[in-house]
């Protein structure tokens, strides 16, 4: 792992040497700090925070404070890895001034390295427009958005029928041009993610998208195997934390209850 910062730019130029881009998401300093030494190259405070760290049913709840609140200690957790914020619902939406300024705020009291809008309409073409002219670096996201899940009718992929999957292609080329650096695909079909990725200059980092795009991601619980209920078809558990973090605190429970902890060598 290089002591470097990763930077925007290092992101393309891992697409140009073929290189494949990590990416996790995390919520608070511990995690990213674990996450930073083991070479993960972007964190992304995602709005999944709402329903993996405070119970929400969807991502639709969470507030531009929580998300500021976590990516700072993110942030503080971190020396190499990009970190990434996700954009609330609601907060870019409506007008590029709203853009502007919350992203700035974000920008200013996180010490993030860019931000994440979802979408491809003009509305978000023209906030990545002025986000990028203002120095505010930009990751778009394409496919299944979930702020926008009442609208897309629920967990699903897109981009199966034509006129969907052209219309991912359009969005994904407007974004590049409007200057986002790089996009999250989401439930996109395998193929058409690997057209979309070798159609752009910028990288594409896939979540449920198959392999052919420039990178991947996945929330840290479910690849920590900490949410054991979330068993989609695209996911990688790479640990079952669940089973261990169950079996720790049974065993403190009794060792409590048996009057085995503390033992003299954890007492002054």
């Amino acid at each position: 792992m290089s002591g470097r910062r990763v930077r925007v730019p290092d992101l393309r130029h891992k697409k140009q040497a073929g290189e494949k881009i990590a990416m996790l998401t995390a919520y608070d300093a511990t995690m990213a700090r674990l996450f930073d030494r083991a070479g993960i190259d972007v964190i992304l405070v995602g709005d999944s925070l709402a329903s993996v760290i405070l119970g929400h049913q969807h991502t639709l709840t969470v507030t531009l404070d929580a998300m500021i609140h976590h990516t700072g200690a993110v942030a503080r957790g971190t020396e190499h890895a990009l970190v990434v914020t996700d954009m609330p619902f609601l907060t870019y939406q409506v007008s590029v001034e709203d853009a502007m300024r919350n992203c700035a705020r974000v920008m200013r009291e996180t010490a993030a390295q860019s931000v994440k809008l979802e979408g491809g309409g003009p509305e978000i073409i023209a906030a990545v427009e002025a986000l990028t002219r203002s120095g505010i670096p930009v990751m778009g996201q394409l496919g299944f958005t979930p702020q926008s899940v009442n609208t897309i009718g629920g967990f699903r992929v897109q981009g199966r029928e034509p006129d969907a999957a052209q219309k991912l292609r359009d969005e994904a080329k407007r974004l590049e041009d409007a200057g986002a650096y790089a996009v999250v695909l989401e439930l996109v079909p395998a193929d058409l993610a690997r057209e979309v990725s070798e159609s752009l200059h910028m990288p594409t980092i896939g979540i449920g998208a198959g392999g052919g795009c420039d990178g991947q991601v996945l929330v840290l619980m479910d690849m920590l195997g900490l949410n054991d209920r979330f068993k989609p078809k695209f996911l990688k558990k790479y640990a079952r934390l669940a089973d261990e973090v169950r079996s720790a605190v049974r065993e403190f429970g009794t060792e409590v209850r048996e009057k085995r902890y503390p033992g003299t060598e954890h007492s002054f």
